[in-house]
């Protein structure tokens, strides 16, 4: 099996340098996916792909191009429902893996506030990013990569 890569659903995307941080110590290639606004990097591990400003484009993208195996950071919560069938390892921002066992509770809680947003009954405020969140995420993420990359060499 290859070698994980991470793609992050980078719009918006609160923990980029944490990405960054935990793909060097594991010599795992990291592409970004916007669509624009990105910081060029010199770093041969890391690429930036801007696509156009389509509502779902780079979802599409990415899920055109990951493999099973790779990790994928996002905070939506469709993509991650597009990307768990096929073998990803995904993770919210927050450092909230998204499996097999817990995509579909996650969609349903996510359709839930957004017919309460609609309906008025909900005003829809999103809590802030915390510390915790980052530090949570940094474990996580680290946790997941070490998986996935001993899955690759021992096979699944």
């Amino acid at each position: 099996m290859p070698a994980p890569a991470i793609y992050v659903d980078a719009d918006a995307c609160p923990v980029k340098a944490e990405v960054l941080k935990v793909a060097e110590r594991h010599g795992v290639g990291v592409t970004f996916v916007a669509n624009g606004g990105l910081r060029p990097s010199r770093d041969p591990m890391v690429r930036n792909v801007v696509v156009s400003k389509g509502a779902d484009a780079a979802d599409d993208w990415i899920v055109e191009h990951v493999r099973p195996n790779d990790v994928a950071v996002t905070a939506d919560i469709p993509l991650a429902a597009r990307l768990v069938p096929l073998g990803v390892h995904v993770l919210g921002p927050t450092g909230r893996p998204f499996t097999p066992e817990t995509i579909g509770m996650a969609v349903a809680m996510r359709d839930l506030k957004q017919h309460l947003r609609e309906t008025g009954e909900s005003k829809g405020y999103n809590a802030g990013f915390s510390p915790q969140d980052r530090s949570r995420f940094l474990g996580e993420l680290d946790r997941i990569l070490r998986r996935a990359l001993k899955s690759a060499t021992t096979g699944p």
